[in-house]
């Protein structure tokens, strides 16, 4: 590397310290240098390659790769997995490789991952991407995307999903989704294109989402896995032109990510041909419904040919059961953790605090070195709201904010992300837009400034505050304008270990909530 990176040694190390992980660095402007790993902005220059790097991981992982190159006849060593990972007791080994997990080993892993699954002959979970035969050219993708290991729903759903087995799974936010029915999806479509050679690639599968924002970061995220692969994408959404859209599908593609309204406008308007498509996923399901895409799913799913339906979400209410039972005659269900639950990655504060005193209880917040971890992310209730609020924080704490809500053009939404994700804003105050999916990767904090209307969605924006399993925070902001909420909120709260406010706890709309425990009678405290 450059005099920065050979300096981590010398007893002056300068000011500034080199990226130790790529997750360190921040996203590559359009004209900067990216690094040949990752992607991400190429901060440094590695001196044995010349190459552009952003991290000492990064680094590594070159310089690994090219110590292969140079011994192609030495069996490489195993990968030793960080003795700190969450599931070091599925560490992969060469054994496990060959040998398939036991009845009794896959009830015990499941178990202790706190998998449930319900559904016939479903496939264990696997302790590696490796155990999948998967093409060697993904894997090194998947490495080189940042997966070091399968996350719980992605050891169960892979499997059961390269089984062509119709799944509706249940994980917490950040719990690694998007890459369980990517991975799946990039592996057959690859294999069947390399099997089936054409002039142009047809579409084998299609993945729904209910916003704009999510659909172009599970395309983004599939191209990262499909790259070098005879695999190619079609981004179709609201915002950006029809014609291009129309046109990238025609000249071949594997995989359309999509909206369900500008799928259906672009069906309505032009022939493509769907018989192709094997692969339906719906992701964030339970958001498309409480959104009406139901009829609009339904009349995409009726123009293909009987596909594996692969839906996900981090709740699954009746109605995403019935309609999963109507759209596959089997359906596996694979449940990760505990359902309609925040997740336990984050640390809960409820703060019990007047309405007309909300605004400064956060100007306070955010002006508190103890209290304010950036980047922040403070959910509201209107888009107007949003606007105003990001002003107000902008000329009362000095803080860069800016809002982001649906009336917005796609393309001030992106770059308001973009600036987010860089750190340009340490402060964002956005709707429910925000609340699903998109994958922020470097939010620390969330604040619930305005409580939203159910529970379900608080998980949602309370998730946002950690990604895989990373520590975060999360603050909201309660009084008796949300007591409709209130037996819900405790029972969330209580079990993150939360303390519940005493104004909540005495309130009477939260008796519900507490009990002395099987066969007594409920009482008002539970402390």
């Amino acid at each position: 590397m450059e005099s920065s990176v050979a300096a981590e040694n010398d007893s002056n190390p300068p000011e500034d310290n080199v990226k130790e992980r790529c997750w360190d660095q921040r996203e590559a402007l359009p004209d900067e240098p990216r690094c040949v790993v990752c992607g991400r902005y190429g901060e440094y220059i590695c001196d044995e390659t010349d190459d552009d790097i952003c991290s000492l991981e990064c680094k590594g992982i070159l310089l690994s790769r090219l110590a292969k190159l140079r011994k192609p006849t030495s069996r490489p060593c195993p990968v030793k997995l960080p003795a700190t990972d969450e599931c070091y007791y599925v560490r992969d080994n060469d054994k496990s490789e060959v040998n398939p997990l036991t009845t009794d080993q896959t009830e015990l892993l499941r178990r202790k991952l706190d998998i449930l699954v319900k559904g016939d002959t479903t496939p264990p979970p696997i302790l590696s991407f490796a155990s999948c035969k998967l093409p060697q050219k993904l894997l090194e993708n998947i490495e080189v995307a940042g997966y070091e290991m399968p996350t719980p729903v992605q050891m169960q759903a892979i499997p059961a999903a390269l089984a062509r087995q119709s799944l509706l799974v249940s994980a917490e936010t950040g719990s690694g989704k998007t890459g369980s029915f990517l991975i799946p999806i990039v592996s057959q479509c690859a294999k069947f294109n390399e099997e089936h050679f054409q002039n142009q690639q047809q579409p084998l599968a299609m993945v729904l989402t209910p916003t704009r924002e999510l659909c172009i970061q599970v395309e983004d995220q599939a191209k990262v896995l499909g790259k070098g692969l005879p695999f190619k994408t079609a981004l179709v959404v609201g915002g950006d032109a029809m014609a291009g859209q129309l046109h990238r599908i025609q000249q071949g593609a594997s995989l359309i990510v999509g909206t369900p309204g500008r799928l259906i406008d672009l069906l309505t308007k032009h022939e493509i041909e769907l018989d192709t498509i094997s692969i339906l996923v719906l992701d964030e399901v339970d958001c498309m419904l409480q959104r009406g895409f139901r009829e609009q799913v339904m009349q995409i799913f009726t123009a293909l040919s009987q596909p594996q339906v692969l839906m996900y979400s981090a709740t699954i209410p009746k109605d995403v059961e019935k309609m999963a039972s109507s759209m596959a005659k089997k359906v596996t269900v694979i449940s990760v953790g505990k359902p309609n639950k925040p997740n336990q990655a984050v640390k809960q504060l409820a703060i019990w605090v007047d309405s007309k005193r909300k605004k400064q209880k956060l100007f306070d917040i955010l002006m508190s070195k103890q209290h304010y971890k950036p980047p922040v992310i403070v959910f509201v209730d209107s888009r107007l709201g949003s606007d105003l609020l990001s002003e107000a924080i902008t000329v009362s704490t000095g803080l860069k904010a800016l809002s982001i809500h649906g009336e917005k053009s796609m393309k001030d939404r992106r770059e308001i992300v973009r600036s987010f994700l860089v750190g340009e804003i340490p402060v964002i105050v956005a709707t429910g837009v925000l609340g699903r999916g998109i994958n922020l990767l470097t939010v620390k904090q969330v604040i619930v400034f305005d409580m939203p209307n159910s529970i379900k969605e608080y998980v949602h924006q309370v998730g946002r505050a950690s990604r895989m399993g990373e520590e975060g925070t999360s603050i909201v902001f309660v009084n008796e304008e949300n007591k409709k909420l209130f037996p819900q909120l405790v029972e969330a709260l209580k079990t993150s270990g939360a303390a519940i406010p005493r104004e909540l706890a005495n309130s009477q709309y939260s008796v519900g909530s507490f009990s002395a425990g099987r066969g007594q009678k409920k009482r008002k405290h539970g402390f």
